[in-house]
């Protein structure tokens, strides 16, 4: 096949592009140039895709005698990730640019460019697994399904970021690495092969905030937009510069001007952009068990017809026997909402449109609208119900990743989370 590699500049996708090479694949290298500023030079390991890591990328191409090229995608990262990253912030939600990088520029632009190029599929440096197997179709046929799976490396497992690009995007892309449990492993490898980046240290935090001050780029971008921090009873205990930098289930950096009359901490429980607002509560009021996801996703041979309500699911669906909605499309599953999150047990089920998941209790007008899938028609959504411990500080624009065991069923975007009433919790 011919594949393209793309090269970070760091161990990873170097021996990425090495174990393709290897195989017998036609591979060429291609890093992707995503800061507008040239002379951009990062130290140690904070952030990538700086002009030190095309270097080390050309030279990883040059041991592996493969042809590199840069691509510069900057102006595609600019308007998208991180326009996402600031847009995300300024409407009180916490975005998450990695699951966005991975949704617009790596599964989206290159992989693009890669398929009108001629290349049959894209390999990066990702710990993901992608399996294929046959399942059983309703009129006795089967078919070929292809998952994501988790990788046998829990430490740096990425099927969680990888998920948004779904199902056709991830038939074209190669996860050479699925296979490592460490990334001692890997540098082994980078270093049998003289791979010059077999110690190069990983890269950490927002790769388009080189200074790790995630804050100062908001304001920068922003501007400065004083208001009040107030607790749960509407008095002011503090001021901010900017909404817009803080997240729900936030402890540091609140400047508030006393403690709380308990003397317990204080936490970001909501951020209201509309008035600038932030609100701090104890921790309690973070544990949801609860969560609305919209603009949902799922693999293939996994997706349950969508539940509009009230109707209930009550005919057959084209599953495979291990995904089996109940009458009211209701199927077991664990759910994880961070990047390197614990998978917690819950109970899942699709929906036509986010408000169906809602209930009376929330307005029409606050329930935010999923995105539309190019059809005109909103997108799908997704109602959980943890059934084990509740989560804490699950915050809006999170992701939301669904699981059955290592093997990923769907994405969504946490629009809403909250604690049902003991009596719904008690069922």
């Amino acid at each position: 096949m011919r594949v393209l590699a793309a090269m970070s500049g760091g161990v990873d996708s170097a021996v990425a592009a090495a174990l393709a090479v290897e195989a017998g694949h036609d591979v060429v290298g291609v890093h992707m140039a995503l800061s507008r500023n040239r002379d951009q030079f990062r130290t140690g390991s904070r952030g990538c895709c700086s002009i030190e890591d095309a270097g080390d990328a050309r030279r990883a191409a040059d041991v592996l005698g493969i042809p590199y090229y840069v691509w510069d995608l900057s102006e595609r990262f600019e308007d998208t990730v991180v326009a996402d990253f600031l847009s995300e912030y300024e409407a009180g939600r916490t975005p998450n640019p990695c699951v966005r990088c991975n949704e617009h520029i790596k599964f989206e632009a290159l992989l693009d460019k890669a398929t009108a190029l001629g290349f049959d599929a894209v390999a990066t440096g990702h710990y993901a697994r992608i399996e294929t197997r046959q399942i059983a179709l309703p009129d006795g046929g089967r078919r070929t399904v292809r998952e994501l799976h988790r990788s046998p490396n829990d430490a740096k497992d990425q099927s969680y970021v990888l998920a948004v690009a779904g199902a056709d995007r991830l038939a074209r892309a190669m996860f050479p690495l699925g296979g490592f449990a460490s990334k001692d492993e890997v540098r082994a490898e980078a270093a049998r092969r003289g791979l010059s980046v077999s110690a190069k240290p990983d890269s950490y935090d927002i790769c388009f905030v080189a200074d790790g001050d995630t804050r100062g780029f908001l304001q920068s971008r922003l501007g400065s937009r004083p208001g009040e921090v107030v607790d749960t009873a509407g008095e002011v205990v503090g001021e901010h510069d900017g909404a817009y930098s803080f997240t729900v289930g936030q402890r540091k950096g609140l400047g508030l001007g006393r403690p709380a009359a308990d003397g317990k901490a204080r936490y970001v429980v909501d951020v209201q952009p509309a008035t600038n607002t932030v609100v701090v509560g104890p921790a309690e009021l973070l544990s949801v068990d609860r969560i609305t996801g919209e603009k949902a996703l799922w693999f293939d041979g996994v997706l349950p017809t969508p539940l509009v309500d009230p109707t209930p699911l009550v005919e057959p669906v084209e599953t495979p026997a291990d995904i089996v909605p109940d009458a009211d499309g209701w199927f077991d599953a664990e759910v994880q909402v961070r990047a390197h999150g614990a998978p917690v047990p819950a109970r899942v089920r699709s929906v036509a449109l986010p408000g169906d998941a809602y209930g009376d209790d929330v307005p029409e007008g606050e329930r935010p609208a999923s995105a539309a899938d190019g059809s005109g028609q909103a997108a799908p959504a997704m109602e959980i119900e943890l059934t084990g411990a509740p989560l804490r500080g699950v915050a809006p624009g999170q992701s939301v990743v669904v699981y059955r065991g290592t093997r990923v069923l769907g994405q969504a975007t946490v629009a809403r989370s909250w604690r049902a009433p003991a009596p719904d919790r008690a069922r």
